[in-house]
């Protein structure tokens, strides 16, 4: 049997009114999907953005082009800048020489990066005792990144030979300075606490050497850059083992932010 020519079956006059009609619809489609993916998305966004601004608002302002992770975060030139210099140190907890506590986990114990410091009574006899900043300081992180750190407050610090370090105060029951904010050595910056009940209480206590907002792991396989707190403190104590140290001096100015920290603005 002979087929005869159909015209319904002319494939190039349907892929003409395909190209005329399905194609621009498709695309409709397409454009208004990309439209509700574009407006929802930076809504999620700027919902994370929100939630890490509570617990970090330095001077570093998140982007909005960029999906903010805290580990890929370092200081900007201006922050390290107005950091202040730091040229004597003292212990975080007890006396300025570190006496009335212990450290019940040194630096790299266990792959621990960090130092556990204890009060002489042990358990949770500290519960609530004071944590004092280790030096002049610039307050660049005061929150609670993680259940298993609890608070944790981040000082910044400028040497006097011109490199920058942070003082690292974990674990914190309560936090006493906002971000922003310069503390004077030997300043409260929190009490001494337990993650909620995680732990019994100690103040987990770091010094790094770099400028960075992550507040990363407790352990490790290496150092990552963090470096002996007992040792450092020893070797930056800036006067002789002998002499207590001084008083820090509050000008009118300080006196000033002390108000401003004290009212929570």
């Amino acid at each position: 049997m002979n087929l005869k020519y159909l015209e319904h079956l002319d494939l190039k006059q349907h892929a003409q009114e395909w190209y005329r009609y399905v194609l621009p619809i498709f695309v409709l489609v397409l454009a208004l999907f990309l439209i509700v993916f574009l407006v929802i998305k930076p809504t999620k966004k700027q919902a994370m953005w929100e939630q890490e601004r509570d617990v970090r608002m330095g001077l570093l302002e998140i982007k909005d082009d960029a999906v903010y992770d805290p580990a890929f975060v370092t200081l900007s030139p201006t922050e390290m800048a107005i950091a202040p210099k730091a040229v004597r140190f003292d212990s975080p907890m007890g006396t300025e020489h570190g006496g009335l506590s212990y450290n019940a986990q040194p630096f790299l114990t266990d792959r621990h990066l960090g130092d556990d410091l204890n009060g002489i009574g042990g358990q949770n006899s500290d519960l609530g005792d004071p944590v004092y900043a280790v030096s002049d300081g610039r307050v660049i992180y005061a929150g609670w990144p993680t259940d298993g750190w609890g608070n944790v407050v981040i000082l910044l610090h400028e040497l006097p030979d011109g490199r920058m370090i942070e003082t690292f105060y974990g674990h914190l029951d309560t936090i006493l300075v906002p971000v922003g904010k310069n503390v004077r050595r030997g300043q409260k910056v929190g009490t001494v606490g337990n993650a909620n009940g995680r732990y019994l209480a100690h103040l987990h206590f770091e010094i790094r050497r770099y400028p960075t907002l992550d507040v990363g792991a407790g352990y490790a396989e290496s150092a990552l850059g963090r470096l002996s707190g007992e040792l450092s403190l020893l070797k930056w104590r800036g006067r002789p083992d002998d002499m207590l140290s001084a008083a820090p001096r509050e000008s009118e100015s300080y006196r000033q932010s002390l108000k401003v920290n004290t009212s929570g603005e």
